[in-house]
């Protein structure tokens, strides 16, 4: 019974791992991708919304990688590195919270309240 639960948290080790590093690389793509699309939008002078896109697009992003650290807490051994996670969330937690209301504060004044 012992090595069953071993390997099942071998198992369960790896696919949090692989999770966590596509969650990360989800959000590095998305953060890539908004800012060329703004950057190109903003060359060209084709669209209004770029402040906005870009911020929503960081959200997003931000999201992802906190996703990302939520999966990391699952295979934390020690108290030290549970703390240090736990500050990265809140940090990145704090961020997508002003980003958000960034985005609504944006959103407001486009329509002209």
């Amino acid at each position: 019974m012992g090595s069953f639960i071993e390997f099942s948290e071998h198992i369960l080790t790896g696919i949090v791992q692989f999770s966590t590093v596509l969650m990360e690389l989800f959000g590095v793509c998305v953060l890539v991708f908004t800012a060329l699309k703004s950057f190109l939008n903003w060359i060209r002078k084709s669209d209004t919304n770029i402040r906005l896109d870009l911020a929503q697009g960081i959200a997003l992003a931000l999201e992802f990688k906190m996703g990302g650290e939520v999966l990391r807490t699952v295979v934390v051994r020690e108290w030290s590195e549970l703390g240090i996670l736990g500050a990265i969330i809140v940090l990145r937690g704090l961020l997508t919270f002003l980003i958000h209301w960034e985005i609504s504060n944006e959103k407001k004044e486009m329509r002209g309240e």
